[in-house]
């Protein structure tokens, strides 16, 4: 019996998109990765208190004691999401690439 081989070609552009948020008073653009959720995955808490998201960040805090570190696992389903509610609760303009 001959078998052949299996060959999957992986679209780079998946990982490199980049959701770009632009500020409508000074025109700074700021960079979110599509990524997102892998940096919510391993650091939890602290990627959203380096973005300054603060009201996730206690949220996290709080969900993660309530349910003893669960919480963290979930989270980084809903990151790129809150990052984008984010940008555009603050009044800025998401950028079409």
């Amino acid at each position: 019996m001959k078998t052949t081989p299996i060959i999957v070609k992986l679209d780079n552009q998946a990982w490199r998109d980049i959701m770009k948020f632009m500020n409508k008073e000074n025109e700074y653009t700021e960079e979110v990765s599509s990524l997102v959720w892998l940096w919510v995955l391993l650091f939890g808490m602290f990627y959203f208190a380096v973005k300054g998201v603060w009201r996730h960040v206690l949220i996290s805090l709080i969900l993660s004691m309530i349910t003893l570190g669960i919480s963290w696992l979930v989270y980084p389903f809903f990151a790129k999401g809150i990052m984008r509610k984010h940008y555009l609760r603050m009044g800025w303009v998401e950028v079409p690439e």
